[in-house]
């Protein structure tokens, strides 16, 4: 056995166990397997083009030295990002903790509640701090936050705006350069129009519906957005305000001056900057328009007992998308930085955030005042973190870098310098020295901080904030750890069974690729840092964009998008700016077969594209007729197909050259989802099958963790005369030649977390990976096999194989009165999350046990489905007071006085042997929906119902 081979490690099933997993599926050989899984004329000639594999050790003495390349420089940048101070306690138990970070979304309610509870501390936070009603459980970054602000704004006109085509949204100049590129982005498809000026110059007018402002102001500048905003609302103009989180602490919140959306980042509750992300995103509006909101919204309801219980409300909206209404296709939030900056707030707690808000604002009081005493000039007549100051740019920027300090040049006599958490005196003195320095005057040393506030008495915070009981106990590292373990403890993760989530691909985040994550050389970066002092990224981001072009057989990638959804949309905008480019702006028709994810639909419509839907055969295989048809009717507009392979049903089809080929043949391009790429890697690639252009979900495939919902990254990789379209920054300039604007807010999207999947591939290397695609069909061949004669796979190839996942049919138990829903909870009670509950077919389960699970796992699986089929036999349309209705079994049933079920407590707990060993127990009862639909409640309850019981 080689030790130190990282395929050895990230594979699960042993050498040993593979005869008898070949004779269970009737083949002799993995190779067999392939020849009668894959079509012949996709399969790649010759191996992927990658360097040799290197071993855990080597790859983390790589990084390392690599990380060395990076310079750490203290960052005083602002527009944004800042460093953070991440408790100790946090990193230890949430970041760095698998029970965390590999938990999948939270659809199956009851075995997720710790998640649930985090979450709902995060959105308490969040509306207590912006002084708004309802907000949701993160968004992904500010700047596509604030994208989403302005679609919601335009959803939710009054009807004489909408008749009127009131279509202009005004945008206040002090809004981040990043939030206006990525605005321009998402406004001209769906038809808004921007009008960027000064707030203070704005004449409204009944073509306006909408306006966004950032408080403070770029640059620092704290406005009192009172009047504009009074007077915005005279007019039916809905105001959205951008807001920096930690100055909400200290001044008057936005929903007390009349905001109706307010959107921003919770990077600096405790989150590292890395390079750009992920951080969690926060959205936050008017209960009335929660119809509208984007993402998921944690609500509270109550268990078949009637106790109280948490899950994601409003059916959230990225499996339930209507296509021909979709206004966002955000399916990925950012939930491990969002738990992680809920628990920042909850350990710290009200005085705490004081406390670090009145020390930043104290260290730009200090140094402005400091710089006036030796004659430099700070401008901003009112300011929370950020000072700008009048000084030879040049000067200061050569003394600056070497002391190790990056400032923002807004030009050549205009230096802003934004404080944060880790700012010390000594740091303060830095600062100062080095003005004084280009200056070429004599310093002054500053011994203590500024006590009085230097933005308007009127702006002054007088409302209370975060007054529920768990921001107000849990302050002793003892406490949080103890708290953090319990919510811990209601999760079923990862690290506790196999998440055999079809089209999600739940594979193993390894420890050597999570472990440089944790490095202040990697993790301490602002993303607009110079970039020579950043060489390590560098290195590492071109890598890993080579690394992708080799795996997808594309000339080029972007890895700004960070998430699939965001994926789909820049490259359906790159498709977009290619016909443009050749004078043929009219192509606005994306066909979309009728099994594609709900994502694909929205994402077209909102690049501006009109839906044709394709029909999909019995087999479950797109309707090559029909879709001739349609791209022969639309060939004088066809912008694109959108299609999933292998397919959404998990069968490599085998018309796919000849449907690309029909695209191609009608003018438009064709736009892979790498939803299933897990499939492809190694056996046959996107550009063999003759896409253009396709979006990869490393959180999927390349093994970056799901976090509990997010984060997630989703990279387009092109073909070669799509390059030049690719996208751009308006700060650090990237992308192609005629470079679409921002997709996302920072250059590289969420740099940190590609540490993971450039680890993934240089260990693995092109055999690990090939590898690794062979395991993760034959791991779906086996269950496919083994569950035979108990439950009918719905799709399969034309050999009778799936692909790296399959469906199986489960509406036919309706005749017993069973529900998939209700198999789906039974599952708990085996220890496991549910497959893929009746998408993209409603009342199947969708499987996929990824290449990661050794034998012993899937047989346990198999042996808990067979030992439901049993159960539902056993079932009838009479009893609803069976074993599967009345499932999830909480322990609190089991050691009740009473039992009051015609089945045995050993039944309903522990129905086979191997449960015994390692029992996990659902937190509540089934959650009731319906309940908490109808009374939504998305915060923790006020400290007054604590009091009155």
């Amino acid at each position: 056995m080689k030790t130190d081979t990282f395929a050895l490690r990230h594979i699960g099933p042993r050498e040993n166990d593979l005869q008898h997993m070949l004779k269970t599926i009737g083949v002799e050989s993995i190779d067999q397997l392939i020849y009668e899984t894959l079509p012949d004329d996709i399969r790649l000639k010759a191996p992927l083009n990658l360097e040799p594999a290197m071993t855990e050790y080597e790859y983390l003495n790589h990084i390392q030295k690599l990380g060395n390349k990076n310079k750490v420089f203290k960052s005083y940048i602002g527009l944004g990002y800042h460093p953070a101070i991440v408790p100790a306690a946090i990193q230890r138990n949430v970041f760095e903790n698998p029970g965390w970070y590999t938990a999948y979304t939270p659809y199956q309610a009851e075995i997720a509640q710790g998640r649930l509870e985090a979450l709902l501390n995060y959105q308490t936070t969040v509306i207590e701090l912006t002084g708004m009603e309802i907000a949701n459980a993160s968004l992904l970054d500010e700047g596509t936050a604030a994208a989403e602000a302005m679609a919601l704004l335009f959803d939710v006109r009054t009807r004489d705006q909408k008749k009127n085509n009131a279509n202009k949204f005004f945008v206040s100049e002090e809004i981040l350069p990043q939030t206006l590129s990525v605005l321009q982005t998402r406004s001209t498809p769906i038809g808004v129009e921007l009008v960027i000026g000064n707030h203070e110059e704005f004449t409204f007018g009944n073509d306006f519906f909408g306006t966004i402002l950032q408080y403070p102001g770029k640059f620092g500048q704290v406005y009192d957005y009172a009047g504009f905003i009074s007077q915005a609302k005279s007019n039916e103009i809905k105001v959205a305000v951008a807001a920096d989180i930690l100055s909400l602490v200290k001044l008057t919140s936005p929903g007390e001056l009349g905001a109706d959306v307010v959107v921003g980042t919770t990077q600096r509750f405790g989150i590292p900057m890395g390079y750009g992300g992920p951080h969690a995103a926060y959205f936050a509006t008017k209960e009335e328009y929660k119809r509208s909101m984007p993402g998921r919204i944690i609500g509270v309801t109550v268990d078949t007992n009637g106790n109280r219980a948490l899950r994601m409300a409003l059916q959230t909206r990225e499996q339930h998308i209507k296509r021909e209404k979709a206004t966002s296709n955000i399916c990925t939030a950012q939930v491990l930085l969002a738990v992680m900056a809920g628990m920042y707030a909850v350990y710290h707690g009200p005085k705490g955030l004081e406390y670090i808000a009145d020390k930043v604002h104290a260290s730009a009081v200090t140094t402005a005042e400091a710089l006036n005493k030796i004659g430099i000039t700070q401008t901003n007549t009112s300011f929370f973190d950020t000072i700008v100051v009048k000084a030879d740019a040049q000067k200061v920027k050569a003394i600056a870098e070497k002391n190790e300090f990056n400032f923002y040049y807004i030009d050549n006599e205009t230096v802003s310098i934004s404080f944060n958490e880790t700012t010390s005196l000594a740091d303060i003195n830095t600062i100062v020295a080095i003005f004084a320095e280009a200056a070429g005057k004599e310093t002054v040393k500053v011994t203590e901080l500024a006590t009085q506030i230097s933005y308007q008495e009127s702006l002054n915070r007088t409302s209370t904030f975060l007054t529920h009981e768990v921001f107000n106990k849990h302050h002793s590292e003892t406490a949080l750890m103890r708290y953090i373990k319990m919510l811990e403890r209601k999760d079923l993760a990862l690290n506790h069974s196999m998440i055999s989530l079809g089209s999600c691909t739940m594979k193993l985040n390894a420890a050597a690729e999570m472990l440089p994550l944790s490095m202040a050389n990697w993790n301490n970066i602002h993303p607009f840092a110079p970039v020579e002092q950043a060489e390590g990224y560098q290195i590492m981001l071109k890598k890993l964009e080579e690394q992708l072009n080799v795996v997808t057989g594309f000339a080029g990638t972007t890895l700004q998008p960070n998430s699939g959804a965001q994926g789909e949309y820049a490259g359906l905008m790159v498709i977009r700016a290619y016909h443009q480019s050749r004078g043929e702006s009219h192509r606005n028709i994306a066909l979309i077969p009728a099994s594609a994810h709900g994502t694909n639909p929205a994402t077209a419509t909102m690049a501006g594209m009109h839906v044709v839907v394709t029909k999909t055969s019995e087999n479950g295989n797109i309707d090559v007729e029909d879709l001739r048809a349609k791209a022969i009717q639309y060939k004088d507009n066809l912008a694109c197909l959108m299609v999933t392979y292998p397919s959404t049903h998990g069968v490599y089809e085998a018309s796919i050259i000849e449907v690309t080929k029909i695209i191609h043949e009608n003018g438009g391009q064709v736009y892979m989802d790498g939803a299933n790429m897990n499939a492809q890697v190694g056996l046959t690639n996107p550009a063999t099958i003759g896409a253009d252009v396709c979006h990869l979900n490393l959180h999927k495939t390349f093994a970056i963790p799901h976090g509990g919902g997010g984060p997630g990254v989703g990279p387009i990789c092109v073909a070669k005369h799509l390059v030049e379209f690719l996208p751009t920054n308006p700060v650090i300039a990237t992308g192609g030649d005629n470079a679409i604007t921002a997709i996302s807010a920072a250059p590289w999207g969420s740099a940190l977390v590609c540490l993971i999947s450039y680890g993934y591939i240089t260990m693995l290397g092109a055999e690990g990976l090939t590898s690794s695609t062979h395991h993760a069909i034959l791991n779906a061949n086996y269950i496919k096999e083994r569950l035979n004669g108990h439950y009918a796979t719905l799709y399969s190839g034309e050999m009778g194989r799936a692909a790296h996942e399959m469906i199986i049919e489960c509406r036919p138990f309706k005749e017993k009165g069973i529900e998939v829903t209700d198999i789906a909870k039974r599952l708990m009670d085996y220890g496991f999350h549910a497959p893929t509950v009746s998408f993209p077919v409603a009342g199947t389960l969708m499987i996929e046990p990824t290449e990661s699970e050794n034998l012993e796992e899937l047989d346990r699986f198999c042996d808990a489905m067979i030992s439901i089929r049993k159960e539902i036999e056993n079932a009838s349309t009479d009893d609803k007071n069976n074993v599967l209705k009345n499932s999830p079994h909480t322990l609190a049933m089991l050691t009740a006085d009473t039992w009051d079920f015609p089945y045995t407590r050993e039944d309903a707990a522990f129905p086979l042997e191997y449960i015994a060993e390692n029992k996990f127990w659902p937190s509540v009862r089934r959650v009731d929906d319906a309940y908490g639909d109808r009374n939504l409640v998305c915060s923790c309850a006020p400290i007054e119902a604590y009091m009155e019981s």
